[in-house]
């Protein structure tokens, strides 16, 4: 007799690549590329995933409080960019991070090793310094779904 126990709910890992897997292949690529630097920059960061109508935004943070992360990698159909959160009041000598906004800054990223410069680790360097809570690597880090827009705009573009 078929078992009628129901299919388990995805998790948010699951649903995070699923969310990517709507992207082109070039973004989709960057955006993982992105992710596992990061992943690998911050190991014990919670992830705060927002699959917004626009983009889709996946927070780093020290703890699970929105308010407390630092960092965020944003995917849209056409780019992906990394955000400093509190962008506004880092020192940035080379002049890296864009935006003229009262808090965040973000810097494009053309590749996976944009995130390897001397500069960008300088500056993500001081973000983490500069962060309300410490990173602590020895935890084990976890994605958190935060929120699913019903009205998304579409994932793919023809260019």
């Amino acid at each position: 007799m078929p078992s009628s126990k129901p299919s388990p709910e995805p998790s948010a890992k699951q649903q995070l690549a699923h969310f990517i897997s709507q992207f082109s292949p070039e973004i989709a690529s960057l955006a993982r590329a992105a992710l596992s630097i990061m992943r690998d920059r911050l190991p014990g960061a919670f992830e705060l995933v927002y699959d917004n109508a626009y983009a889709l935004v996946v927070g780093f943070g020290p703890t699970p409080k929105p308010s407390e992360a630092i960092f965020s990698v944003v995917i849209y159909p056409k780019k992906v960019s990394l955000c400093f959160l509190y962008g506004a009041r880092l020192y940035d000598a080379e002049h890296l991070l864009q935006g003229t906004r009262n808090q965040v800054r973000h810097i494009r990223l053309e590749s996976g090793a944009t995130l390897k410069k001397r500069g960008i680790r300088t500056l993500m360097n001081v973000a983490i310094d500069d962060a309300v809570a410490p990173f602590d690597g020895t935890q084990r880090g976890q994605t958190i779904i935060r929120a699913i827009s019903k009205n998304r705009r579409a994932r793919r573009v023809t260019l």
